[in-house]
């Protein structure tokens, strides 16, 4: 009994998660204008 109420308390959590992620909106995909510089480490 204790599996399905800790089931459905993450159903209604994952649930009540997903609605605020919606409600607030995606942040915005924007991207820096410059380019990322890496480097390779040098192999022996």
């Amino acid at each position: 009994m204790r599996a399905i109420v800790a089931a459905a308390v993450g159903l209604v959590a994952a649930f009540a998660l997903v609605l605020t992620i919606t409600a607030v909106g995606a942040p915005p995909g924007e991207t820096s204008p410059e380019p990322l510089l890496t480097t390779v480490p040098e192999h022996p």
